[in-house]
Parts: C-alpha cells; sequence; structure tokens
C-alpha cells in the first residue's frame, strides 16, 4: 500500500500552514481575551466573519464538501 500524501494534499497543507501563521496565529491572543470575557460570553469574536472570507478567498473553507457543493 502506498502511504504517500497526494501532490494536492502537500499542497493543501502548505497553503492551510500558511494561512495560519498570516491570519490565525497572529490574533490568538486577542480571541482568547475576548472569549474569557464573563461579558462576551455568547458573543462571536467580531472578526471571525473578516478572517471567514479570507479562508474562502484562499480556498481554504469547507474543505470536506466536494466542489459541487461549495458554498
Amino acid at each position: 500500500m502506498n502511504f504517500e500524501y497526494t501532490e494536492r494534499t502537500l499542497e493543501l497543507q502548505k497553503k492551510l500552514t500558511s494561512f495560519f501563521e498570516e491570519h490565525i496565529l497572529p490574533v490568538e491572543g486577542e480571541v482568547n481575551a475576548f472569549l474569557y470575557n464573563p461579558d462576551n460570553r455568547w458573543k462571536p469574536w467580531p472578526g471571525m466573519e473578516d478572517l471567514k472570507e479570507k479562508a474562502k478567498a484562499a480556498g481554504l473553507w469547507n474543505l470536506f464538501l466536494p466542489k459541487a457543493m461549495e458554498i
């Protein structure tokens, strides 16, 4: 059996790592501070929609869906 990653998988790993380093990790402290504040209980972090749009633009949103069903 071949257990090597496909070229597509390797490229996706690179894109995801790059996205996390560029967009997720820099705001991690801000997100945690927001979420651990009791005043923000049940509120979404205000920057989430922006991150979603960036992920969609990078082709990294809803990776589990087949191409025909992407939103």
